[in-house]
């Protein structure tokens, strides 16, 4: 009697449940702020665990604080392993897998997206494997990034900047703060610590090493040289093997590409590396696959030119000439295989998702990668003879809320080519019913967007289809993805026909009835923001925008921001050159027309933007406001090109949908609050 009456009482727990995950939610902003990341995926030599970092939001500390993660590949256990307020970043496997090292500060972690040369005053952590706790390894003058294990597990290598000078750090101290813009930057500069604390420098002289790779032999270092770190002069750097046993440096390359991910193949006799170039080393081309010997007897060669997809990265196969490469196929990214030798590609995996934080191991042949969908945003999977899921951070999102549903869809463009985005319908989606439109760009505009799951604050889709609009991401002319003619297009005029891209793709779903046309809204970040800006000087059709971090004046924003790569190519020179052509740069400005705006805008820039420098949005702001259009500026105090604290990425989102609801929907807006 008493087993039935326990039966009972467990059936009716199981029930109500069951009724409580049935009830799911619309997804709040912090709901969405509060969703961890995954990042920095590693397999172990051994092929037995995988170390990552997950991002989880803590409020009192205001911003996401990164931990390493454990993942049992038998037990099919994840566990967290270190449980720093401060943050880390870097895990890699010591070869023989005994050791997790990494960085880390305690004095506060460095991460800034918008400057790779800045590791703070990160430190190398080295974590056992078995059992105990992270333990300091060095203590070097300045901060270190980019660590690598030699392959025989006694040295980690590193870079790091050099000191700067003593009469400067004496003035310094002594109040004397006043610095030479642009030339505040000491070299940076390869080094070695064995696993008793005790540094080697490896590299010096006037110039920066950018990246490096060892040989699997360690009789080689592969350096990418450049004369600063500054990431404008990235196309000047150059590859360089250092050969260890002959005791001397053969120049590689000697061109104006950036060389990005290059690798020393697995017998050393190549080198592989990736360049947004052609087979001329024409710049403003999809990302293609290049190889050169080792013994600097040749020039580079593309390899890939016939591909026809975008590559993003590559490692080596366990088989002799083979590949592995994860391409950009537009609205998703994909594993493939790649033959070097008979130039032959093989698709390995396809669906409606985007690949992130993939890493191969050759010894166990192993894959892993997150898979992102819109119902999960990444846990992770191992791939070999078989697929299978590892870990299980996501699988609340889709049994607590109610999620969009997610499509590509497609439309000609004005000219007649064919444009594609993606389309996120509310849960409750009713064919019947037309809804308010929100247009999101991506930024680059060398990218594209991808099926799955967006986590950052400028891509809060979940959301807002939460609230009832139908959201829109068309993937313009300028995007990657989609063959070189179609990125190509905005080589001479940013805005030739990618404006018109976005604006016959809201056409589109107007004439197919889900779309209202009297409650039209435009938003984007970074180049998001500069079509946010053209678009509103084009068509007074949206009744909101919000404009993050975009460009108005090209002529300024050329020589304010800290990267000029690809600019040149849009407007076919630099507005300083003889003879430059200002005429391009200013027709191609949005201040130019900006006496058209009609649209309330509200506008949105990090106090520290070095990318879209805040003169931009004030001089968007300003004249707005001279011209009696609506408009606000907001600008979070610190922040980079990215917002990074939790306080600023809630008000950016509950600013904009308050903007939306007041000039779109006529609608009053209650600002979402997190009580500590």
């Amino acid at each position: 009697m008493l087993n039935i009456q326990f039966l009972k009482i467990i059936l009716l727990v199981l029930a109500s449940t069951q009724i409580i995950f049935s009830q799911k939610k619309d997804m709040s902003i912090i709901d969405f702020l509060n969703i961890p990341g995954i990042s920095s995926v590693s397999l172990s030599p051994n092929g037995n665990k995988i170390v990552y970092i997950l991002s989880e939001s803590d409020w009192k500390e205001n911003k996401q604080i990164p931990n390493l993660w454990l993942a049992d590949l038998n037990s099919g256990i994840s566990q967290k392993i270190t449980f720093e307020k401060k943050g880390l970043s870097n895990p890699k496997w010591s070869p023989d897998s005994k050791w997790i090292g990494f960085t880390s500060s305690k004095e506060g972690f460095i991460d800034d997206e918008d400057d790779e040369f800045d590791s703070g005053n990160n430190q190398i952590y080295l974590l056992p494997t078995k059992i105990g706790s992270p333990k300091k390894l060095s203590n070097h003058r300045t901060g270190v990034s980019n660590i690598v294990w030699s392959n025989d597990s006694k040295y980690l290598y590193f870079l790091a900047s050099d000191p700067k000078p003593k009469e400067q750090i004496l003035a310094e101290r002594d109040g004397y703060d006043v610095y030479s813009f642009d030339n505040n930057r000491t070299q940076k500069h390869l080094w070695r610590i064995d696993l008793n604390g005790n540094e080697e420098r490896i590299t010096d002289g006037d110039f920066s090493v950018l990246n490096y790779d060892l040989s699997d032999d360690n009789k080689k270092i592969l350096l990418q040289k450049g004369p600063n770190p500054f990431l404008e002069f990235r196309s000047l750097s150059e590859l360089w093997i250092m050969d260890l046993e002959l005791s001397k440096e053969i120049k590689l390359t000697n061109n104006s590409i950036s060389e990005s991910s290059a690798k020393i193949s697995p017998n050393g006799d190549k080198v592989y590396f990736v360049s947004a170039c052609n087979e001329k080393f024409e710049e403003y081309y999809n990302r293609n696959l290049f190889e050169v010997s080792t013994d600097g007897k040749n020039t580079p060669k593309i390899i890939s030119n016939d591909f026809g997809h975008e590559i993003y990265s590559f490692e080596f196969s366990r088989k002799k000439g083979e590949l592995f490469i994860l391409v950009n196929m537009g609205a998703s990214t994909q594993l493939w295989r790649m033959d070097t030798l008979k130039r032959v590609f093989s698709q390995i995996t396809n669906g409606n998702h985007s690949l992130t934080n993939w890493d191969y191991n050759s010894k166990s042949n192993l894959h892993v990668f997150g898979i992102n969908t819109i119902e999960n945003p990444g846990d992770l999977y191992l791939r070999g003879k078989t697929q299978k899921k590892i870990t299980s951070h996501y699988d609340y999102i889709k049994m607590e809320f109610n999620l969009p549903t997610q499509k590509v869809v497609s439309w000609n463009g004005e000219d007649g080519v064919r444009v594609e985005g993606i389309l996120y319908l509310p849960h409750n989606f009713q064919e019947s019913k037309k809804y308010p439109l929100v247009v999101q760009t991506h930024g680059g505009p060398r990218s594209s967007d991808k099926y799955g799951f967006s986590r950052s604050p400028t891509r809060y889709n979940a959301v807002l289809t939460g609230k009832g609009y139908v959201v829109l991401q068309p993937n313009y002319r300028g995007s990657t993805g989609y063959g070189d003619a179609f990125l190509r297009d905005m080589v001479g005029s940013y805005f030739n026909q990618s404006h018109l891209d976005v604006m016959t793709g809201v056409d589109y779903l107007i004439d197919k009835g889900i779309a209202d046309p009297n409650k039209l809204i435009k938003m984007g970040w970074s180049a998001g923001g500069h079509m946010t800006n053209k678009i509103i000087t084009h068509t007074d059709r949206f009744k909101a925008a919000s404009s993050g971090a975009g460009a108005v004046n090209w002529i300024g924003m050329y020589a304010q921001s800290d990267v000029r790569l690809n600019r040149s190519a849009w407007f076919g020179g630099n507005p300083w050159q003889k003879d430059a052509p200002i005429d391009v740069f200013w027709n191609n400005s949005p201040l130019k027309d900006i006496h058209k705006v009609k649209t309330p805008t509200l506008v949105l820039v990090g106090g520290n933007d070095k990318r879209v420098p805040p003169p931009q949005s004030v001089e968007l702001f300003r004249a707005l406001r001279s011209l009696g259009v609506k408009t606000k500026l907001l600008i979070a105090p610190g922040e980079p090109h990215g917002w990074r604290k939790l306080s600023h990425r809630l008000t950016k989102i509950n600013s904009e949908l308050e903007w939306f609801s007041k000039y779109a929907l006529n609608k009053k807006y209650q600002y979402e609050k997190y009580d500590l």
